[in-house]
């Protein structure tokens, strides 16, 4: 639960802090005080979209922290475990807003900062609000479908059926998309064919045409590549001045005086080793010009060969490599057309598998749904005679419909608020009391069949519009009785409910230093009456106001609320 929200520099409030009870929390105050400023900066730790337009002006930024009690859950724990959140479920949990004069926002949970999404993956554990927007909500089939899967806790169910959908779709597309190409690549499969015989009979290979180069080179050549390796094997190894015979005399004299002086040991080392590199470049040269001779015809044969390679480079790429992978490209689509038929008819059998899975879950997911309109349409009704409209009818209408991602039915909220008339869609006839009464049934019964533990704090602004006389007084006892196993905080108009309330806050404004501050304190009994008795009679207080609060502040202490 909510224990503490503190707000600081938002709109007109400049600093506040309210500490919350368990039981039913009434926020009341004339119109325009501030009293739904408190549930904006609430709905702003939930992750709703924060606006700079709501800093207190003059100032740089404005901040709102929440301090909660938290049970721990499988959910909490994981959300809190991804996000690299310590958290033990004895410890308080404080969860921060802070919006900058700049448009930036930033997000902290247990001092850690987060992003706004993760605030609203996390606001499930830790508030609900309902306001006059979601009851407008309620008008829209995917809402009041969405209302009926959180009653019949039918979510992985719809979330499996949607991802069977997906890939049926999925499927469907490739099959659309293979039919409506199928003429174009036929046409296209006569080119294809050509372009990979013509270089499958050119047959080039990975670095062929630069080795041929090389070797065209070399019998270009020939006689000039004889005349330099001639006369270099004759410089290094054959004439009697040769290189190598140099060395062996220079090596004999150093010889010579390393018997002398041994210091020279190294130098005559090294060049015996210069000496027998010598011996072996000459014997290479030798070799070499064994092998150099010329052949015209394998000159030939290599012009031929490169004119090849280079007319399919010059049609299907700058390499041999490019040349190679457009053989793969067009390999594989003329593969794919001439087994077109086999991956239809592999994609039909896969697509009517994939069909007959969603029918399943969403026969699976209709089922549930019928079964849980059933009853919640019956505990709805019954809700609404606590709310005084006993007569209303209510049903949850579910019909099959066309297939979709949220299974294949059709759910309407039908209402009859007068006996004897037929039923009708809920927002061709509801009033606004009606409304806010049948949200709030709603929102009790889903509230009974809630399997999660741990829930949080119930945050209901202005239930009570359109509402008055004993209907004010049937949402007063239906709010008192939620909150029972819930906390709830309510922001009301209404006297009737404010005296079922276990703790009331009075919302103000007042002036400071020139400028309108908006002021929140929590009443004691003698408080809570005259404001009861402001919101009875106005300003003026009178004594017939002032004990008319006190009999409905003792009304709400003494009546037992089923």
């Amino acid at each position: 639960m909510l224990l503490e929200l503190i707000v600081e520099n938002y709109a007109v409030v400049e600093q506040a802090r309210i500490r919350f009870q368990e039981g039913l929390n009434v926020l009341t105050g004339e119109t325009g005080s501030g009293k739904s400023l408190v549930v904006d900066s609430f709905s702003l730790l939930l992750g709703a979209r924060a606006s700079m337009e709501m800093i207190r002006t003059g100032e740089a930024r404005a901040r709102v922290s929440g301090i909660f009690a938290l049970e721990q859950t499988g959910q909490s724990n994981t959300l809190f475990e991804e996000a690299g959140i310590e958290h033990n479920g004895d410890e308080e949990l404080i969860v921060e807003r802070e919006i900058t004069s700049t448009g930036k926002s930033r997000a902290f949970v247990a001092n850690r900062p987060v992003t706004t999404a993760f605030l609203r993956q996390l606001a499930p554990v830790l508030g609900d609000i309902h306001g006059q927007n979601e009851q407008q909500d309620l008008f829209r089939p995917a809402a009041q479908r969405e209302l009926l899967d959180e009653y019949a806790a039918a979510e992985e169910l719809r979330n499996r059926a949607a991802s069977a959908y997906a890939d049926w779709r999925a499927v469907g597309e490739k099959l659309a998309q293979l039919s409506q190409n199928e003429q174009e690549k036929l046409r296209l499969l006569d080119l294809w064919t050509f372009q990979r015989k013509e270089i499958e009979f050119a047959q080039p290979k990975p670095g062929e045409d630069a080795e041929l180069e090389a070797e065209r080179r070399v019998l270009q050549n020939v006689t000039r590549l004889q005349e330099h390796a001639s006369a270099a094997f004759e410089l290094l190894y054959e004439s009697p001045e040769s290189a190598t015979t140099q060395l062996r005399q220079a090596l004999k004299r150093i010889d010579e005086l390393t018997r002398i002086d041994p210091s020279l040991q190294e130098t005559s080392a090294s060049l015996r080793q210069a000496a027998v590199m010598a011996d072996e470049a000459g014997y290479a040269l030798r070799d070499y010009l064994g092998k150099l001779e010329g052949d015209p015809k394998r000159l030939d044969d290599i012009e031929a060969r490169l004119s090849a390679l280079d007319r399919v480079k010059r049609k299907y790429g700058g390499s041999i490599d490019d040349v190679l992978a457009f053989l793969q490209d067009v390999t594989r689509r003329a593969d794919e057309v001439e087994k077109a038929s086999e991956h239809k008819s592999t994609l039909e059998k896969q697509q009517a598998e994939l069909a007959a899975r969603y029918e399943s879950l969403a026969g699976e997911l209709s089922r549930a749904r019928t079964a849980a309109a059933e009853r919640l349409s019956k505990q709805v009704e019954s809700e609404l005679k606590s709310l005084a409209m006993g007569g209303t009818r209510f049903e949850v209408a579910v019909k099959h419909g066309a297939w979709t991602a949220t299974g294949m039915d059709e759910v309407a909220f039908l209402v009859s608020p007068n006996r004897g008339e037929e039923l009708r869609l809920l927002e061709k006839i509801a009033s606004g009391g009606e409304l806010s009464r049948i949200a709030l049934a709603l929102k009790t019964a889903i509230g009974d069949a809630d399997r999660h533990p741990g829930t949080p704090t119930l945050v209901f602004d202005e239930v009570d519009a359109g509402v008055g006389g004993a209907a004010a007084a049937a949402v007063g006892r239906r709010l008192k009785a939620l909150s029972r196993r819930n906390q709830v905080i309510c922001v009301t108009h209404l006297a009737q409910i404010a005296g079922f309330a276990d703790h009331q806050y009075a919302v103000s404004k007042k002036e400071k230093k020139g400028r309108a501050t908006a002021v929140i304190e929590e009443l004691d009994t003698a408080q809570r009456a005259r404001e009861i008795g402001r919101m009875l009679s106005g300003d003026h207080i009178t004594p017939e106001a002032l004990k008319h609060a006190e009999q409905l502040l003792a009304a709400g202490r003494a009546r037992v609320v089923k």
